[in-house]
């Protein structure tokens, strides 16, 4: 089984906006998690990523709605929770953004998976989110949907410095090995407290609780 997951650590910009603080006085789960940094600094040599037959892969732009259905689908397993705190005329923005894109995957035309790369911190282009719906793991999608996320990025031939990508403990255990695998190398790790609001209504393991 191959499984890539991702998150926007709380070390990002999020930290300082009001959206990703709780409301006063509201219940949350505290989560401390290990949060590891890696990068790519070049398109390691291998073929291009070829999805076994029915996947296709295009880049798309998402609304809000559909962009929060997918997120949340995608990453509730693994506590994926700034987006859904985050305003959606800010989300719109976002998504509407010239350096972000989204590439989702489906098969037999039905929705798999996504990433999202954003460039605003070129040279470097981010990958922020990542991952395959529950019950698309485990179906060989995971390695390739991952080759096309650097392929994507090192495909314009533009003077580009590398690809980040960041992964944590709230992720399955073989999000970091498998990033590695594809080259990323492992930067610096930080660890993180979050206060994540129960409204959201995300199960939180118990390994991670402070």
């Amino acid at each position: 089984m191959v499984l890539f997951f991702k998150k926007e650590p709380l070390s990002s910009a999020f930290l300082m906006l009001d959206y990703t603080r709780p409301l006063p006085g509201e219940p949350t789960d505290r989560v401390a998690v290990v949060v590891t940094f890696l990068r790519i600094n070049r398109r390691p040599e291998r073929p291009v990523a070829v999805f076994p037959e029915g996947a296709a892969l295009r880049a798309e732009r998402l609304d809000v709605a559909g962009y929060r259905a997918l997120y949340n689908e995608v990453g509730g397993p693994w506590l994926w929770w700034l987006r859904r705190v985050m305003p959606d005329e800010l989300l719109a923005r976002h998504l509407a953004s010239s350096t972000v894109s989204t590439f989702v995957l489906r098969v037999n035309g039905e929705i798999a998976g996504f990433f999202e790369t954003d460039s605003v911190g070129w040279p470097d282009v981010n990958l922020n989110y990542f991952g395959l719906l529950p019950k698309f793991i485990g179906r060989g999608l995971g390695k390739p949907l991952l080759d096309a996320a650097v392929d994507s990025v090192f495909a314009s031939g533009s003077p580009l410095r590398g690809m980040t990508v960041n992964t944590c403990t709230a992720d399955h255990k073989r999000a970091l090995p498998n990033y590695k695998a594809a080259g990323f190398v492992e930067t610096r790790k930080v660890r993180e407290v979050w206060d994540i609001p129960r409204r959201l209504g995300l199960v939180v393991p118990e390994h991670l609780r402070v």
